[in-house]
């Protein structure tokens, strides 16, 4: 029976109860909301819509990244029936705020990372207030707050108000900043047109679904697509199964997350398939088994029918990368392809592609994981009709054609009149058994490989408000399936020899009008006086696209003369950015001449951390601005080595349970009998459960016992400790040169060390980032976490600075924050003594300190130190 509106679906959530729903990472903390929860916060965001006066048909802005308070919002916004507005998490924040007025919004939903560019005061809003209407700002509702500012409304029901199929759901705003927004206005039938004939197809499926219970999605698509809605919001509840949302696109963090959670299925964009497809190729180089694998892939060819099952095996190194529960690829908002496809199935991987637009609700065909066809963008979806026009378009008509477009305050209707054929712009063709095959695009829009719409026109309008630029035409660059959008220009007059860096300067001009993704990254000077025009005197764009092809030969503005890398660095920067290596000088710089975009910045530090196995920072790589500094950036690197172990079993509760029993038995006792530590200020942790984030001056190897003695049993416990990285990876894995014994009793020293104290590495140097999210995962798991923020043993007595890291970890980490000090202890060690009398050792614990949000890492550093050295025992104290 069909549904009468999307508020039925969101009322079947309670029904999964407290089984795990959208997962999500707020600093190195992961928070799980199971579907009950999810539908509480939903009724009460109704509720806090209905209380503001928001009534059905009013709009609400969200805009934030993606985790289960969007989803809440959304859903809340459904029950309420007001009509969503989801902004790209990337969007400029004119843009939004543009959106905003446009769409008269009564509330903006944002995180609190983009709040201050909603502020009236804020230069975004001030000018852009100049340009629009003087209609005020919506108010505002903290993304990250959600939770605890609508837990005053309770748990009860809520009763929505009638609604339809024909009521409007969201707003998808797909336009650039600099273009008139446009909004694609989605209906409810239009959602439930995609959705229940998904629902009848996976409903064979579900007696098998226990074989892979519980499947695990990993979403990497913006919950501002609609594409990245049914993947993150409405698909997965059909299985229940489990979305995972990431905030990095590094392929080196999304694998190990793969592992990590065990996921079953990536949701990803065709430029994700291929940056990981490369990762796997350099790890088998990086493993000497490169020929070994291009021997193994042409085994495995298509033309070889060689079984699903042996090519598994065959390929059984990159499934252990990604972990055994992981099958399958979902890719879309762009076209995948046909060689990425082939690579991952030869490994034995599933990939579903499905095809559709923001105005078709996302899905007009749809792969089936168990029957496709080579090349092939699926079958269309029952309910909806396609046909081919006589030049090959592709024409959808059908419920899940959006109802039109809202711009400027106004309606229109987004299929033709008459016949209500939507023309996509798109051109395909059909086999004898159905399957759709995408060709090319043929409207004015360059989709992206990362699945991000751009239309010329907008970059067209950024390009020509710069003085340099005489006129502009934006083409598109064949990349696969889809394009890059390349920049010709016509100049003004330039000094001789200077069109290069006249060039550069526009198009760096017309870049900061732009979002990010729409960056121009390709660029050329018309060799000619003026483009070749119609009688219309409108630029010929096909002439000039033909010559712009042929006019690709090298980096444009980029001197040929200049000096050029060579070696693996240029290899896998050429290999990121689709360059040939000989075309990459050492003064090339990433943003203005290779034109990387954010996606290739965290795609070049995973080739790099992979290639050099060490760890890079966004930041560094961010700091380095041209392909020399990157190889300066390597060169001080330390030599590669073996890589810090985080040891899973060490937090296991048997070896909890042997960890507090060696404490009882032997440590506990040999503190009192050795030490006698006398302990201050353990009262102000009454009322204090945990997980905390405990901090220390570093005196001796000692202080883990004299810390664990003045702490309460329950944070005593469950207490994991950061050990200096370098020192623990030499302990496991000693250098070679190390006698045979002493390598031995490294070994069982580092055994010891971490089985008894669950003892985990953090680096000095680098590598430190995923030190601090296994802090974050031992929080997760109910453990506190010991730092000593000096990162060293005090040389002389007194308290070294900290290391500017413990800001980040304390902010992030989002836990209460101890400070505890060990006095008398260094006096024992200048003496050599080995036993001290009793209450020589003081430990002093101190008032735990909260962590705002918007406090600086410098300034959480400064009065982390502050507060320990505070704690200094008075001399008169007894």
């Amino acid at each position: 029976m069909a549904r009468k509106s999307l508020v039925e679906f969101v009322q079947e959530l309670e029904r999964r109860g407290d089984a795990p729903a959208w997962v999500h990472h707020r600093g190195y903390r992961t928070e799980r909301w199971s579907y009950r929860q999810t539908a509480r916060v939903a009724r009460q965001f109704a509720r806090e819509l209905e209380t503001r006066g928001i009534q059905r048909g009013d709009r609400v802005l969200i805009w934030g990244e993606n985790c289960a308070e969007w989803v809440a919002a959304f859903l809340g916004s459904i029950l309420r029936g007001a009509v969503a507005v989801p902004m790209d998490r990337t969007a400029a924040p004119e843009f939004a705020l543009r959106v905003a007025r446009e769409t008269q919004a009564r509330l903006m939903v944002v995180g609190r990372d983009l709040a201050a560019a909603c502020a009236p005061s804020s230069t975004s809003s001030t000018s852009f207030a100049s340009s629009t209407s003087s209609t005020p700002l919506p108010s505002l509702l903290l993304l990250d707050e959600l939770t605890p500012t609508l837990a005053r409304l309770g748990d009860g029901p809520y009763s929505p108000p009638p609604l339809a199929r024909s009521d409007l759901a969201q707003l998808v705003f797909t336009s650039g900043t600099t273009a008139e927004p446009k909004g694609v206005a989605i209906s409810h039938g239009n959602m439930l047109a995609n959705l229940e004939p998904l629902e009848a197809a996976v409903q064979p499926y579900l007696k098998y679904e226990w074989i892979v219970h519980p499947l695990r999605f990993l979403d990497l698509l913006p919950l501002s697509h609609v594409f990245g809605q049914f993947m993150g919001i409405w698909v997965p509840p059909l299985l229940g199964g489990t979305v995972f949302f990431h905030s990095t696109l590094n392929p080196a963090e999304v694998t190990r997350t793969i592992r990590r959670e065990r996921i079953s299925v990536l949701i990803a964009v065709p430029r994700m398939l291929e940056s990981l497809r490369d990762r796997v190729v350099r790890e088998a180089e990086a493993g000497g088994r490169h020929l070994d694998f291009q021997r193994d892939f042409a085994w495995a060819a298509p033309e070889g029918g060689v079984h699903f099952a042996r090519r598994w095996w065959r390929f059984r190194r990159a499934h252990n990368e990604f972990g055994w529960k992981f099958w399958a690829f979902i890719c879309g908002g762009a076209a995948l392809d046909a060689e990425t496809e082939e690579f991952w199935r030869r490994l034995s991987f599933v990939v579903i592609q499905g095809y559709g637009l923001t105005e078709t609700t996302s899905l007009i065909s749809v792969n089936h994981p168990f029957q496709r066809s080579q090349g092939s963008i699926g079958k269309v979806l029952p309910g909806r009709e396609l046909r081919l026009s006589e030049i090959g378009e592709i024409l959808v008509r059908g419920e899940n054609v959006a109802a039109g477009y809202w711009q400027s305050g106004g309606f229109r209707p987004a299929a033709e009149p008459g016949e209500g054929w939507f023309h996509t712009g798109d051109v395909g063709t059909l086999d004898a058994a159905g399957n759709l095959f995408f060709k090319g695009r043929q409207k004015n829009v360059i989709v992206t490989p990362e699945g991000m719409n751009v239309y010329p026109e907008d970059l067209e309008a950024a390009l020509r408000a710069q003085p340099a630029v005489r006129d502009a035409v934006v083409v598109a660059l064949p990349r696969q399936k889809n394009a890059e959008a390349c920049a010709v220009l016509l100049l003004h007059a330039s000094p001789p020899g200077g069109e290069d860096q006249t060039a550069r300067e526009a198009v760096t001009g017309a870049n900061e009008r732009l979002g990010p993704h729409q960056r121009i990254r390709h660029w050329q000077v018309w060799p000619e006086d003026d483009f070749p025009r119609t009688s219309t005197q409108k630029p010929r764009t096909n002439l000039i696209l033909e010559r712009a092809l042929a006019m690709e030969q090298a980096w444009p503005g980029v001197p040929a003369a200049a000096g050029r890398p060579s070696g693996p660095l240029a290899e896998l920067v050429a290999r990121v950015t689709g360059r040939a290596p000989q075309t990459l000088p050492a003064n090339a710089t990433l943003d203005r001449d290779l034109g990387f975009n954010s996606l290739e910045r965290v795609e070049l530090i995973s080739a790099l951390e992979d290639r050099y196995q060490t760890e890079l920072s966004e930041a560094s790589v961010t700091e380095a601005t041209t392909v020399g500094d990157l190889a300066q950036l390597i060169e001080q690197q330390p030599a590669a080595g073996p890589g810090y172990h985080y040891p899973a079993w060490t937090q296991q509760w048997w070896q909890q349970a042997v960890r507090l029993a060696a404490y009882y038995l032997f440590v506990w006792p040999a503190t009192l009998l050795l030490a006698h530590p006398r302990v201050r200020g353990r009262e102000l942790l009454r009322g204090v459960g945990g997980p905390v984030l405990v901090i220390s001056n570093h005196v001796t190897e000692m202080d883990i016992g004299f810390i664990l003695a003045a702490l309460p049993a329950r944070l005593r416990h469950r207490l994991a400790v950061a050990m200096i990285g370098e020192r623990l990876r030499d302990m496991r894995n000693p250098p070679p040169g190390t006698a045979f014994l002493r390598g031995w009793l490294d070994r069982v020293e580092y055994f010891l060390i971490v089985a008894l104290f669950n003892v985990f590495p953090l680096p000095q140097r680098s590598g430190y980032r995923q030190s601090f999210e296994y802090a974050g995962a031992s929080a997760d798991r109910g453990y506190s976490v010991l730092v000593f923020p000096e990162g060293r043993r005090t040389p002389d007595g007194r308290l070294s600075p900290f290391r500017a890291g413990i800001g980040l970890l304390a902010k992030r980490l989002g836990l209460p924050v101890v400070p505890v000090r060990i006095d008398g202890l260094y006096d024992l060690r200048r003496a050599r003594k080995r036993v001290a009398p009793p209450g020589a050792v003081r430990v002093s614990v101190g008032q735990p300190l909260e962590i705002g949000p918007d406090a600086t890492e410098a300034s959480i550093v400064a009065s982390l130190e502050q507060a320990v050295a505070a704690l200094r025992w008075p001399k008169d104290f007894s």
